[in-house]
């Protein structure tokens, strides 16, 4: 997958500065409809993000210590009671925010937010300026690319371009984003070299490597002790 983060980035952006109430949160939540939202600063610099989690806490724990069990209170962590007094987007958000570059793979975004459990990232530039933000559903977007243009890209590019090798020994299949390669490599290095470039192709769902991969390193007759 080679698609950046601004490739599939929202480039609009929802956005709370630190002094932004919980009534205010809530109501942009419900008419936005996002989960979350970064919170930045008078710069438009990011400093967090809070999700509708972080206003959860405050409605189920506000007020509650003491109806709450002293087992589900162990598990509990301070911090949630603490978020459960907050009253603005700096009371209540997760700091520092977890983001990423425009330049970054979106590979790299999907992997923060699967290890994470978020929903969404805010996309920062060099500057740690907010220039947008991008969701789970903007990373899954790469896989709506046409099977024939992936096949066009692991022809032209990874097999003529990469490897300098002709099209014509291996065959190249690809449907529903699944790549099927036959044919025979000149060795096991490029057989496995080409494998792992198509991987990397954007839009690609698998690979079913289906070459027929010859011995490198051929038995050389000796002699017999």
């Amino acid at each position: 997958m080679n698609a950046k983060v601004k490739d599939v980035m929202t480039g609009e952006v929802v956005a709370v500065r630190r002094d932004a109430s919980f009534k205010e949160m809530a109501t942009r939540l419900r008419q936005y409809r996002v989960s979350a939202f970064p919170v930045i600063d008078e710069n438009r610099r990011v400093i967090g993000v809070v999700s509708e989690a972080d206003l959860l806490a405050k409605e189920a724990l506000a007020g509650e210590h003491a109806g709450i069990s002293a087992a589900l209170t162990g598990i509990l962590h301070h911090k949630d009671y603490k978020k459960a007094e907050g009253l603005t987007a700096g009371d209540l958000m997760t700091h520092p925010a977890v983001t990423v570059r425009a330049e970054d793979a979106v590979e790299h975004a999907a992997r923060l937010m699967y290890t994470l459990r978020v929903k969404r990232l805010p996309v920062i530039d060099a500057g740690g300026y907010l220039i947008g933000i991008i969701s789970r559903t903007d990373v899954l977007a790469v896989y709506d690319r046409p099977d024939d243009e992936i096949r066009a890209e692991i022809t032209d590019k990874v097999i003529v371009n990469d490897l300098l090798v002709d099209p014509c020994q291996f065959a190249v299949t690809v449907q529903a984003g699944v790549v099927t390669l036959e044919g025979t490599p000149e060795s096991a290095s490029l057989g496995h070299h080409l494998v792992r470039n198509v991987r990397h192709v954007q839009g690609v769902v698998a690979v079913r490597d289906l070459l027929s991969y010859p011995d490198d390193y051929p038995l050389v007759p000796g002699p017999v002790f």
